[in-house]
């Protein structure tokens, strides 16, 4: 739960990306109130002073207008890389929807990555901005472990704000992220949602610093017997796992008449029905120098 929220003064929420898919990385946030237990985003604290738990503070961004929005165009902007704009804040403050403002006649490729319902609030921008994408995070169709995992919005209801963004238009990623090995069915998540998403992203969970021991403490308390597991792939490094999933996953998509490629960034819609399933397991393993998004 937040308990520290303070306003900052910040030259410009639009920051040169370091994403391999390059671009500017925009986050008119810092610190997440979501407090999701594998979050990737926790090392921001190193640079922003913050010493308090992750999912404790945020900071609200006051950045001056964006005066020249064509200097974006054709760039790709990802909304939410390091926050979530779309947090329960952005109902007081409005930040997001103030960028979006902004960006609006940009020609900026803007890529949202949320696991909130409320970019719904949005959508009389958003379907007028020429290019969009909205990716919602959704790991797990249980509603209990989710809650285990983050103080998010029910999956429930970002499945319905998936569908509502899907049919208002507007391209729609269902990003199956962070895959628990043994828990997550990314089977089932793409069956719930195939007729209303245009993509869907896989990634694996990547254990690394504070939040290692974290996870791995809840597995053996929750999931014992999953515990040999997450030895070999998180303690011996072993990497078969992720390779038979992947493998499965092919052949699921044949058998499916989904497309599969790798590591591809959304362009256009999908047939309805038939969402894109793309190969992007290895997230440790993402290349950053040539900001093309391909594997080692």
């Amino acid at each position: 739960m937040v308990e520290i929220v303070k306003e900052i003064a910040t030259k410009s929420v639009m920051t040169k990306s370091s994403l391999p898919v390059g671009g500017y990385s925009v986050n008119p946030y810092v610190g997440c109130s979501h407090a999701c237990k594998y979050c990737y985003a926790s090392f921001m604290k190193r640079f922003t002073g913050h010493t308090e738990a992750w999912g404790s503070f945020m900071d609200v961004k006051n950045w001056p207008v964006i005066k020249n929005p064509k200097k974006y165009a054709g760039q790709l902007a990802v909304i939410g890389s390091v926050t979530d704009g779309y947090n329960p804040l952005e109902e007081k403050y409005g930040k997001t929807r103030e960028l979006l403002k902004q960006l609006k006649y940009s020609d900026a490729k803007i890529m949202i990555c949320t696991k909130s319902d409320l970019v719904v609030r949005d959508l009389d921008i958003l379907t007028q901005m020429s290019d969009v994408t909205v990716s919602r995070s959704i790991n797990t169709l249980d509603e209990e472990f989710k809650d285990d995992m983050d103080q998010a919005v029910s999956i429930e209801r970002r499945i319905q704000a998936m569908k509502t963004v899907y049919d208002a238009g507007i391209r729609t990623v269902c990003f199956i992220s962070p895959i628990f090995p043994g828990i997550t069915d990314s089977k089932a998540i793409i069956e719930k949602v195939k007729n209303q998403c245009d993509f869907v992203w896989l990634e694996n969970l990547n254990l690394r610093g504070d939040y290692k021991a974290v996870i791995m403490d809840y597995i053996q308390e929750k999931y014992p017997e999953l515990m040999p597991l997450y030895e070999e792939i998180y303690r011996k490094k072993d990497k078969h796992y992720w390779k038979e999933l992947e493998t499965d996953m092919k052949q699921y998509a044949v058998e499916n008449e989904l497309p599969y490629i790798d590591n591809y960034l959304p362009d256009g819609r999908s047939t309805p029905g038939k969402p894109v399933v793309i190969n992007y397991l290895y997230h440790e393993e993402i290349r950053g120098s040539e900001n093309k998004g391909t594997r080692k």
